[in-house]
């Protein structure tokens, strides 16, 4: 049987350590007595006072060098291998192998660091030891997870994902085909294949490299290269000993893509064992393209969304504000015709006052592009719009107001005046009406509940003939989703329009 002298300290050698300590304690005790009677006891008449100064300075250099070499002992025995020990795990934590424990004075440790120093040599270097790629799995995985997690687009993702996985798995070239639609497989990278190879007219030799992985849905191995050199026309390297590892990448049940790895034959033996390291690697980077994609699709619907929402904001603002001023300056110019100089006056007066008006909305827009609420409040807001309307269209125009003066998010007011402003600015071009009416009313159980209503000529093909003109109902109808509510639009030929907005949580009866 092997001796286990090699792994473990002896007994003997514990005991060295342990008797040395004992003895130099137990040296240190008996001086430590012998100078309490020599300088306290009276107990030793014979001895002169001189003698007992000498015995005693004796006896006190004894006891300090005693427990000098105790503490010496303690030290390099004890806390120095301690110390070493616990470098050398962190060491380890941290990656790094190789750092050794440095040989200890003492005998009976060094045998321990000799080990240790051992085993973190062989923790560093499993391919060494066993000449298997295998044991590397999880530095490869390592590696290749770091160069995803450091990507910052799907372009740099695969460049580093590449770059790390024909590095670690020492392939002569690698390849990444990416399925960007149904029956739409692209080269998305490559690095150490010559391109001219697989351009995209040559379709033949480019589906060679991905087809068998992507209908079987597994990992495929071609030993040689021959049958995609005999359809390219040429070799794809100067050796011979190169195959091919076609690796699918799946993500939830389907295929996105295939990893091509060109490997030396000794590798590709060896693939059997790599191929659950190979199938995480796909799959890892599976779900890095899909999160990348799916980043770039929520980039984009937030881009059209902001789009939306000013579109918004400009025609239920700056245009509404614009197209008054156009309807002002058709009034001045019939004014100018009859020649009443007291009206063209206060028509170019009420111009002024709209293109102020128009300019302080752009500023305000510019600035955070919200409307200018919060300075007059919801209500005040919508009488100050009702005023301008009832100043401008010269139509009866009531506001009756049943609303508490609770605070609403501003978000929701926003919405709420843009819709009071389209459905009186479609009344203004549209409904020919002598009388409007706008209810605000706060419902006793939480919802809120607006009523605009005229009794113009209602909606009819003739009135809304063209799509464009459907815009605004469009955007109001939007504007009420966003805050919870709902807009309704009741109306006949003939028999006037009604603009119903219903918002805000029901109260519970709880």
């Amino acid at each position: 049987m092997k001796s286990d002298a090699g792994i473990y300290p002896t007994d003997s050698r514990k005991l060295t350590l342990r008797s040395r300590l004992l003895l130099r304690l137990s040296g240190l005790l008996l001086v430590l007595a012998l100078f309490w009677l020599m300088t306290f006891s009276g107990q030793l008449p014979a001895v002169s006072t001189e003698g007992r100064l000498v015995i005693s300075a004796v006896l006190l250099l004894a006891g300090l060098w005693l427990a000098r070499s105790v503490l010496v002992l303690v030290q390099a025995s004890m806390l120095d291998p301690l110390s070493h020990i616990s470098n050398w795990a962190r060491y380890l934590r941290e990656g790094r192998y190789t750092d050794p424990i440095p040989q200890p004075l003492d005998p009976s440790c060094a045998e321990l660091a000799s080990n240790l120093n051992h085993l973190g040599k062989r923790l560093g270097n499993p391919a060494r030891n066993s000449g298997d790629l295998e044991h590397t799995s999880l530095q490869i995985l390592y590696e290749v997870v770091s160069s995803i997690n450091t990507a910052h687009g799907v372009d740099d993702l695969l460049t580093r994902f590449l770059f790390a996985l024909k590095r670690v798995t020492n392939a002569q070239a690698a390849s990444i085909w990416v399925v960007y639609a149904p029956n739409r497989i692209e080269l998305a990278a490559s690095s150490g294949l010559d391109e001219s190879l697989i351009l995209p007219d040559r379709a033949d030799i480019r589906r060679s490299l991905y087809e068998r992985a992507m209908t079987e849905g597994k990992i495929w191995v071609d030993a040689s290269l021959a049958k995609h050199e005999k359809i390219a026309g040429r070799t794809f390297f100067d050796r011979s000993d190169i195959g091919l590892v076609s690796v699918p990448m799946r993500y939830r049940g389907k295929i996105i893509g295939v990893i091509n790895l060109f490997m030396e034959h000794s590798v590709i033996e060896q693939v059997d064992a790599l191929k659950p390291l190979l199938t995480s690697i796909g799959h890892h980077l599976s779900i890095a393209i899909e999160r990348f994609r799916n980043d770039e699709e929520s980039r984009k619907h937030l881009i059209n969304d902001e789009r939306t929402r000013i579109a918004h904001e400009l025609h239920d603002s700056l245009a509404q504000s614009l197209a008054s001023i156009r309807y002002q300056v058709r009034v001045l110019d019939e004014t100018l015709h009859q020649g009443d100089e007291s009206t063209t006056w206060q028509q170019l007066e009420r111009i002024e006052n709209s293109l102020d008006e128009a300019n302080n909305e752009l500023r305000e827009l510019i600035a955070n592009f919200r409307a200018p609420v919060s300075m007059r409040g919801l209500i005040g807001a919508i009488e100050q719009i009702v005023s301008q309307f009832r100043h401008e269209t010269r139509i009866k125009t009531y506001l009756q107001k049943e609303w508490t003066e609770g605070k609403l998010p501003e978000d929701t007011e926003i919405q709420i005046l843009r819709i009071i402003q389209e459905a009186l600015w479609n009344i203004r071009k549209h409904s020919r009406a002598k009388t409007v009416r706008i209810m605000l009313r706060h419902l006793p159980n939480g919802r809120y509940h607006i009523l605009i209503e005229d009794d113009g000529v209602g909606i009819s093909k003739q009135v809304y003939g063209t799509p464009g003109e459907h815009v605004g109902l469009t955007i109001m109808r939007e504007r009420a989703e966003r805050i919870g509510g709902t807009l309704r639009v009741e109306s006949e030929p003939g028999e006037g329009t009604r603009v119903v907005l219903v918002f805000g949580e029901p109260k519970s009866n709880a």
